[in-house]
C-alpha cells in the first residue's frame, strides 16, 4: 500500500512539474545591431538541429518555445553574419549581430554551379537586393527597376507606352548587326527577351520601307513579364571576364535573377497595396498663335483662329491626348515559411495601370510557387520554381509613319482651332489639317498585346561524398520558358484615313492578328568537388554539360477592305499571311578550377566549349577561356600597419564570350512573290556565308576594392578594355554574282571604360542613420578595324542625321552633310554619354525612412525628328522663338526647315543630358507595441508610405523626354525620336501588412 501511495504522489508531482517545465522553456530577447544598438527586424531564430523557429518583429523582439535545454539558437538575417548562442535555461537571451561590412559576405556567381564571397571575387559583379530593387517605389517592369542602379549599364526607355520597352547595354555597344541585349537567367532558367513587332501596324503606317515589320512597330520586350516583387536579388555580369562561362550567349552580359524562397519558421503572409497615378513628364508645348501666324498656314485660318478664340474653342490637343491621369492599382500577396527540411514561397500579384492616353493601359497577373525540400538525411535537395504570367497591354498608335496617320504625327499639324470632337451621334469629323483625326484614332483603333507565359525550373543537388577535407556534389538543372504572344490590331473603316476617299491605298478598314509561340528549354548537369589541404589551400573544381533549345514561330494575318463593320480576319476582301520561324539547338561543356589560399590569393581558370545549329558548321566547337586573380592584402600579417584602411584588394580578370551571327548572315533566305502573275520565290539582295564565325568578345578588367574606418566607407574601382572581333557586317559583293551585298566577318570594335562605386555609412546611432552611395561610370567606343567601306546605319539619312560605322570613329557617332564645306560626311554628334552618375541616399529616424536616388546623365545626343515634323505643321512651341543661341542663330521653326532643305542635319541632333529624381520614398513603420494594442498578435508589421519615380526632371532637350528610341532595343539606334508615346512620372501611396 505504501508503494502504491508513493507512486501516486510521484505521478501527481510529475503532472504538476511538467506544465511548469514546458513554460520554463520559453526564451525571449531582443536582437540589435553591433556597435549602434539599433534593433534588427525579421531575423530568423532557429533551434539548432530542429525545424523549430521564430522570426523577430519590427522592433527586433522574438519569442521561441524551446523543445529542450540546453540548446543552441542560430540567428541569421540577410546582410548580417550568422551567430550561434548556447542557451542553458529559459529566460532572456539577447543577440547582437555584426553587419556584413559592405555586403562583403554575400556571394556572387563565379561559375554555373558555384559562387564566391564578394570579398574574394576578382570580377566587378553588380548585385541588387530586393530592397534596392523595389523597396523605394514599385516599378512597372524589372528592367525599369534597374535604371540608375548598375555601374556600367545604359538603361534606356525606348517607349513610354504601357507594358515596357527598354534597352539595356552593358559596357557599351557589343555588336553592330547582332544581339546587343544581355542574357537573362531566372532561377537557372534561360528566359527569352524578344521584342516581337505588332501585327498590322506597319501595314497601316508604312514606317518601314517595303512594308516589312520592324522595331518601329513600338514593341515591348518580354522581360517585362517578370514580377519585380518576386525577386530576391539580381546579379549582373557586365563583361566577358565574368560572363565567359556562359559562352556563345554571354557577349552582351548576363543578368542572373534569383526569386524569393521560403524561410524556416512560422508561416508569414504579406500584403502590399499601391494606388497612384501616372502623368506625363513634360509637354512639348503649343505655338503661340495670332491672326498672322494662323493665316500663314493657309488663307482663312486667321479668321478661323479668331472665331475659335472669341468663342473659347481653342483646344490644346497635346494636353487633350496626353493629359490623362492614369490610375494605378497594384496588389500583391505572398506567403512563405516551412520547416527546416521543406520551404515554400508563393505569391499572387495583380498590376493594373492606366496610361496617360485614354484607352491605353497595362494589366498583369502573376502567380508564383517556389518549393525547396531536403531529403535522404539532408544529402539531397530538390528545388522547383514556377511562375505563370498573364498580361495585356493597350499601346495606342504612335512612333514614326509615312502616311501621317499615327496619333503623334497627326498632332504635329493639328491646330488649336480645329474641331475634332464627335457630334451627339458619335460621328467624328475629318481633320482638315492632317491625314487623321487623332481623337478618332485614339478612341477607335485597337493595338493590344496579350501574353500567357510559363517559366518553370527545377534543380536537384546531391552530396555524393562529404569528408573532413573534401566533398563531391552533383547538380542537375532543367528549365523551360514558354509563352504565347497575341498581337491584335483593328483599324475600322470609319477612321478618316481608312475611308476610300482619303486612303490612296484603298484599304477600307484593316484587321490584323499576330501569334507568336516561343519555347526555350535548358538542361545541365554539373559536378563540384571541394578539397582543402593542411595549410588551408582550397580547391574548387567544377565541370558540366549544358544544352539549350530555342523555338519561335510568328504568324501574321492581315485583312483589309472589311465587310460592314466586321473585324474578323475572314471578313476582309483582301488577306495576306506571313510566318517567321526560328529553331536553334546549342550544347556545350565547361571546366573551371578555383584556388583559394587562406582568402589571401584567389585564382580561377576556366574554359567553355560551345557548338550550335546557328553556326555554319553545327559540329564545330568554339572555346571561350577565362582567368582571374584577386589579392586580399588585408588578410596578410603585415596589414596591421594601418588600421584606417582595413580592407584592400586588387583584382584582374580576362575572359572571352561569343555572339551568334544575325539571322540571314549564315544562309541566304528567300521570300515569296508573284512572278508574272504566278506564285514564286525570290532571294534577297544580301548573300549569306556558312563560313562566318561568331563575333568574339575579349575583355580584360582590373580594379581595386577598399574599405576604410571599419568598412564604413567602401570603394570599388574598375577599368576595362573590351574588344569585339569578327564583327558580322554587310560587304559589297561582285555584281556578277547576282547579289550586290554579302555578310562577312569584317571588323573590330573596342570599348574602354571606368566604373567607380563609393558607399558610406555617414552616421548611425539608436535613433538616426544615414547611408549614401555614388556610382560613376563612363564608356568610350571605337571601331578599330573595318574591312568594308564605311556605311550608315540606324537613321533616316545624312540629311536628318544617321549613325555611321567608320574606322577610327566611335561606334555611336552621328553624321550629316558638311553643308558649309565640300558636302562630304562629317560627325555632328554622338549617342554615347560622356558619363553617368547616380546618388543614392537612405535615411532613417526612429520609425521613419526616407530614400531617394538622383541620376545624372551627361552628354549623349539624340536625333530629334519630332521637331521637324512639328515645324512642317507650323505648330512647334518655339516656332517663332527669336532667342539667339551661342552661335548667333535663332534655332526656331523656319531655321530648322531651311536647314532641312539645305541638307543640314545639325539642328536635329540635340544634347540628351538630364538630371532626374529617379526614385523617392517616405515610409512609416508602426512600432510593435502599437500593433499589439490595435491588432493583438494578428499583425506583425504595418508600413505606410508615399513614393514616386521621375518626379523631378531637368533637361534642355526639346521634346517630351531625352530617354527615347524610335527603333526599340536595337543596339545602335537608341536615341532616334519620331513622335513617340511620351514617358510618364508616377506617384504611389502604399500599404504593407505582415501577418
Amino acid at each position: 500500500m505504501k508503494h502504491l501511495y508513493f507512486s501516486k504522489k510521484l505521478i501527481l508531482l510529475v503532472l504538476l512539474i511538467f506544465p511548469l517545465a514546458m513554460v520554463a522553456q520559453t526564451v525571449t530577447g531582443k536582437i540589435t545591431k553591433a556597435g549602434s544598438g539599433e534593433t534588427v527586424p525579421f531575423v530568423n531564430v532557429i533551434e539548432k538541429g530542429t525545424n523549430n523557429g521564430a522570426v523577430s518583429d519590427i522592433d527586433g523582439n522574438y519569442t521561441i518555445e524551446l523543445r529542450a535545454t540546453p540548446a543552441t539558437l542560430v540567428f541569421s538575417s540577410l546582410g548580417f553574419t550568422t551567430q550561434e548562442i548556447s542557451v542553458s535555461s529559459a529566460g532572456t537571451v539577447n543577440a547582437s549581430l555584426e553587419e556584413s561590412a559592405a555586403a562583403l559576405d554575400e556571394v556572387v556567381v563565379t561559375g554555373l554551379a558555384s559562387s564566391i564571397k564578394r570579398s574574394n571575387s576578382a570580377n566587378a559583379v553588380a548585385s541588387i537586393k530586393a530592397d534596392a530593387l523595389t523597396g523605394v517605389t514599385a516599378t512597372q517592369t524589372l528592367d525599369g527597376a534597374l535604371q540608375g542602379k548598375v555601374a556600367g549599364a545604359l538603361v534606356t526607355k525606348s517607349s513610354g507606352a504601357p507594358g515596357g520597352g527598354i534597352s539595356i547595354k552593358l559596357r557599351g555597344v557589343t555588336s553592330v548587326n547582332g544581339n546587343s541585349q544581355p542574357l537573362y537567367i531566372v532561377d537557372g532558367v534561360y528566359v527569352n527577351n524578344s521584342s516581337v513587332s505588332g501585327a498590322g501596324l506597319n501595314f497601316v503606317s508604312g514606317a518601314a520601307s517595303g512594308g516589312n515589320a520592324s522595331s518601329q512597330d513600338n514593341p515591348s520586350n518580354r522581360i517585362a513579364d517578370l514580377n519585380p516583387e518576386d525577386i530576391e536579388s539580381v546579379e549582373i555580369l557586365k563583361g566577358a571576364s565574368a560572363a565567359a562561362i556562359y559562352g556563345s550567349r554571354g557577349a552582351a552580359g548576363v543578368v542572373i535573377i534569383t526569386t524569393k524562397k521560403g524561410k524556416a519558421g512560422r508561416t508569414k503572409v504579406t500584403l502590399n497595396q499601391d494606388v497612384g497615378i501616372n502623368s506625363i513628364i513634360n509637354y512639348r508645348g503649343v505655338r503661340n498663335f495670332n491672326f498672322e501666324r494662323a493665316e500663314s498656314l493657309g488663307e482663312g485660318n486667321g479668321q478661323l483662329f479668331l472665331d475659335a478664340q472669341n468663342e473659347g474653342r481653342l483646344i490644346d490637343y497635346e494636353k487633350e491626348i496626353f493629359g490623362e491621369k492614369g490610375f494605378i492599382n497594384n496588389t500583391s500577396v505572398s506567403i512563405s515559411g516551412g520547416k527546416e527540411g521543406t520551404l515554400f514561397y508563393g505569391s499572387f500579384t495583380n498590376n493594373d495601370e492606366e496610361g496617360i492616353v485614354e484607352g491605353t493601359g497595362y494589366n498583369k497577373k502573376s502567380i508564383r510557387l517556389n518549393l525547396d525540400h531536403k531529403f535522404l538525411e539532408d544529402r539531397a535537395k530538390i528545388s522547383i520554381n514556377s511562375n505563370y504570367t498573364n498580361s495585356e497591354s493597350n499601346r495606342g498608335f504612335f512612333n514614326n509613319d509615312n502616311t501621317g496617320t499615327t496619333i503623334g504625327v497627326a498632332l504635329t499639324s493639328t491646330v488649336p482651332w480645329a474641331q475634332l470632337f464627335p457630334d451627339e451621334n458619335g460621328n467624328y469629323p475629318n481633320n482638315p489639317y492632317a491625314a487623321s483625326n487623332p481623337l478618332q484614332t485614339r478612341d477607335l483603333i485597337t493595338n493590344r498585346e496579350t501574353v500567357n507565359r510559363f517559366i518553370v525550373g527545377g534543380s536537384l543537388e546531391y552530396d555524393i561524398y562529404k569528408g573532413e577535407k573534401s566533398s563531391l556534389k552533383a547538380i542537375l538543372n532543367a528549365g523551360v520558358d514558354y509563352f504565347t504572344l497575341e498581337n491584335r490590331a483593328i483599324f475600322p473603316k470609319e477612321l478618316q484615313f481608312q475611308d476610300r476617299r482619303n486612303d490612296p491605298n484603298n484599304r477600307n478598314g484593316v484587321t490584323a492578328k499576330g501569334l507568336t509561340n516561343n519555347k526555350d528549354a535548358n538542361y545541365s548537369a554539373f559536378l563540384v568537388h571541394n578539397f582543402r589541404t593542411e595549410n588551408d589551400l582550397t580547391f574548387t573544381t567544377q565541370a558540366g554539360l549544358t544544352k539549350q533549345t530555342f523555338s519561335q514561330s510568328t504568324e501574321r494575318i492581315i485583312a483589309s477592305d472589311l465587310i460592314g463593320s466586321e473585324v474578323n480576319i475572314d471578313q476582309g476582301a483582301n488577306q495576306s499571311a506571313t510566318q517567321f520561324r526560328q529553331e536553334q539547338e546549342d550544347s556545350g561543356f565547361f571546366v573551371q578550377e578555383e584556388v583559394n589560399f587562406q582568402d589571401k590569393l584567389i585564382g580561377t581558370l576556366g574554359i567553355r566549349g560551345d557548338k550550335s545549329s546557328n553556326n555554319g558548321d553545327a559540329n564545330e566547337i568554339f572555346y571561350y577561356p577565362k582567368a582571374s586573380l584577386a589579392v586580399n592584402f588585408n588578410e596578410f600579417d603585415f596589414w596591421n600597419l594601418d588600421e584606417s584602411v582595413n580592407r584592400f584588394k586588387i583584382r584582374a580578370a580576362y575572359g572571352e564570350a561569343g555572339n551568334f551571327a544575325p539571322n540571314g548572315a549564315l544562309f541566304t533566305g528567300y521570300v515569296n512573290s508573284l512572278i508574272g502573275g504566278q506564285v514564286g520565290i525570290v532571294v534577297p539582295g544580301t548573300l549569306g556565308d556558312p563560313n562566318i564565325q561568331p563575333e568574339r568578345q575579349k575583355e580584360f578588367e582590373t580594379g581595386i576594392d577598399a574599405g576604410f574606418i571599419n568598412n564604413k566607407i567602401g570603394l570599388e574601382f574598375t577599368y576595362y578594355i573590351k574588344t569585339v572581333d569578327d564583327l558580322v557586317l554587310q560587304a559589297n559583293n561582285e555584281p556578277s554574282s547576282g547579289f550586290p551585298f554579302r555578310f562577312a566577318n569584317a571588323g573590330e570594335l573596342q570599348n574602354k571604360g571606368v566604373e567607380i562605386t563609393l558607399n558610406a555609412q555617414v552616421f548611425e546611432n539608436e535613433k538616426f542613420s544615414y547611408n549614401t552611395s555614388l556610382l560613376f561610370f563612363k564608356n568610350k567606343s571605337e571601331v578599330t578595324r573595318l574591312d568594308v567601306d564605311p556605311f550608315n546605319t540606324g537613321g533616316f539619312g545624312t540629311g536628318l542625321g544617321t549613325f555611321r560605322i567608320e574606322e577610327g570613329a566611335t561606334v555611336t557617332q552621328i553624321v550629316g552633310r558638311d553643308v558649309d564645306g565640300d558636302g562630304g560626311i562629317i560627325k555632328i554628334g554622338d549617342a554615347e554619354p560622356d558619363f553617368q552618375l547616380t546618388w543614392t541616399n537612405d535615411l532613417s529616424y526612429k520609425d521613419f525612412t526616407l530614400s531617394f536616388l538622383w541620376h545624372w546623365k551627361k552628354g549623349g545626343d539624340n536625333i530629334n525628328l519630332s521637331n521637324l515634323l512639328y515645324d512642317f505643321g507650323g505648330t512647334t512651341g518655339d516656332y517663332d522663338d527669336l532667342t539667339l543661341d551661342p552661335a548667333g542663330v535663332t534655332p526656331n521653326g523656319p531655321f530648322r526647315i531651311n536647314s532641312f532643305l539645305a541638307g543640314d542635319a545639325r539642328p536635329f541632333v540635340e544634347d540628351a543630358s538630364y538630371l532626374r529624381l529617379r526614385e523617392v520614398g517616405l515610409y512609416y513603420n508602426f512600432p510593435s507595441n502599437i500593433l499589439q494594442q490595435a491588432f493583438g498578435k494578428n499583425v506583425s508589421t504595418l508600413k505606410l508610405g508615399v513614393s514616386g519615380s521621375n518626379l523631378i526632371n531637368i533637361f534642355d532637350y526639346n521634346s517630351y523626354d531625352p530617354e527615347v528610341s524610335n527603333f526599340g532595343s536595337n543596339g545602335l539606334s537608341t536615341g532616334v525620336e519620331v513622335t513617340p508615346f511620351p514617358s510618364s512620372k508616377r506617384v504611389l501611396f502604399s500599404l504593407a501588412l505582415g501577418f
